[in-house]
């Protein structure tokens, strides 16, 4: 919880970097609270675990309300997506190289992506992944990833040019395609075929070297009876200002239970927007006017 106690000491100090006070007025302050994020992909939304991790938040959360009250401030809780129950993983890396189309390179017995020399490779992104084909301009190139793609259980649909448009997603660096996992399914990055050749970060929390999200992240590797110890030692070493190297994470994806990057199918599993202020939000909010919403709320707009 400490986001929460660095947000309190903030508005008891307000204190700027060097010998000047932030003047008395709408400074606007956000932090991030995950609490909720981790523990609904551990367990899934309708887990009492969740229910639980709800009710611990909301108390830590208390004497922060408490204080923006006595200042006056208004209070905005915004979340960007609602997570929605999985139990299925979706290996679709794997399936490209199963097709020819994604190249590893091997060091030290541990294969790495070769992304300049892979036809195809995919970038996860919980329930959504982008799919880059380097000879997009040949017809017959991106027909052989649709066809190595399409019939993969747990992708509901591969969105091309046109579908992208449809859903906002046409971005310069958006993925040739798109796939769209099914309601109770999601993306792994994984690409290597053998546990064995596995790369060195993949039991590692290394969010820039793996190619996309791996929410295995959230856990610590059952099959290993000494992963508590690897770990006290390894934060042990860190403290002390010693390398370390903290491997802990399984390579099974399958303990999963929460994801999103589908579109809501109800409110009740979508995002939320909830202001202190009355009447300052009122009916639907599109993501796209969040933005301006707190400007304007900071007197910023």
């Amino acid at each position: 919880m400490w986001r929460v106690a660095s947000m309190i000491h903030w508005l008891e100090t307000r204190s700027a970097p060097g010998p000047q006070k932030w003047k008395r007025g709408n400074v606007p302050r956000a932090s991030d609270v995950p609490h909720l994020d981790y523990d609904l992909q551990r367990h899934g939304p309708d887990d009492p675990r969740s229910f639980r991790a709800a009710a611990e938040l909301d108390a830590a959360l208390a004497p922060l309300l408490d204080d923006a009250r006595a200042e006056g401030r208004t209070v905005v809780a915004l979340s960007e997506y609602g997570i929605t129950r999985v139990s299925r993983p979706v290996d679709i890396n794997r399936a490209l190289r199963r097709a020819g189309l994604l190249e590893v390179h091997t060091q030290d017995g541990m294969e790495y992506l070769d992304p300049m020399a892979s036809r195809a490779f995919a970038v996860a992104d919980h329930q959504l992944a982008h799919v880059y084909v380097r000879d997009h301009g040949d017809p017959g190139e991106m027909a052989r990833v649709r066809d190595a793609l399409e019939g993969v259980p747990g992708i509901e649909r591969l969105l091309d040019d046109e579908g992208k448009k449809e859903h906002g997603l046409d971005h310069p660096r958006s993925g040739e395609f798109v796939a769209l996992a099914e309601p109770d399914a999601w993306f792994t990055y994984y690409y290597w075929l053998d546990d064995a050749k596995a790369p060195d970060f993949a039991q590692l929390v290394e969010i820039h070297r793996k190619p996309g999200y791996d929410p295995a992240e959230l856990f610590m590797d059952p099959l290993d009876p000494y992963v508590r110890v690897k770990a006290a030692t390894a934060i042990a070493r860190k403290k002390l200002g010693m390398r370390y190297r903290l491997a802990v994470v399984p390579l099974d994806p399958s303990p999963i239970r929460g994801s999103h990057g589908r579109l809501p199918t109800s409110d009740d599993e979508g995002p939320l927007i909830l202001c202190s202020t009355p009447r300052a939000v009122s009916g639907r909010v599109a993501a796209t006017d969040v933005k301006s919403l707190l400007l304007r709320l900071a007197g910023l707009h």
